[in-house]
């Protein structure tokens, strides 16, 4: 377990945006882990089968906050507060981070299990419960997306 940690860590940061988040997501999941061991059948890899948990606790993390967000929005709530102290990102401004504002969440998630875990397309298409071939397609055009971006920015 100690030699995923710091890459499931990464993984939820750049998932969720701020480590605060991403360091309650990660105990979550060890916890998840340590728990449901006896059921785990070998049936997939175990660094597939953890990233599955990350990647659903991170869902659900993300569903918390944007639920959060709409209650704030509803009841018209001063967020103020919480823009004085801006999270500190997971990278600086010029990695990784700042440019994957351009793609959406499911191809995010795709280019972070590539890049920051190092899962093969098969590991992130079972993870994600999509076909290989999906999977593959998205991160071409994720990484298409990205390059014209990164060569054009404005």
């Amino acid at each position: 377990m100690r030699r995923y940690q710091r890459t499931l860590f990464n993984v939820c940061a750049r998932y969720l945006g701020n480590e605060r988040d991403a360091d309650d997501v990660c105990q979550e999941v060890m916890l998840k882990v340590l728990h449901g061991l006896k059921q785990f059948e070998g049936k997939a890899k175990f660094k597939t089968w953890l990233y599955s948990i990350t990647y659903n606790e991170c869902i659900t993390q993300y569903r918390k906050d944007k639920r959060k967000r709409r209650l704030y929005d509803a009841l018209s709530l001063d967020t103020q507060e919480e823009a004085q102290e801006p999270e500190q990102p997971a990278v600086d401004s010029k990695g990784l981070d700042h440019w994957l504002v351009h793609v959406n969440q499911v191809d995010r998630e795709i280019l972070v299990l590539r890049f920051v875990a190092e899962l093969e397309f098969q590991e992130i298409s079972d993870i994600m419960n999509m076909g290989l071939s999906a999977t593959k397609m998205r991160y071409k055009r994720a990484l298409e997306k990205l390059k014209k971006h990164i060569s054009n920015p404005f």
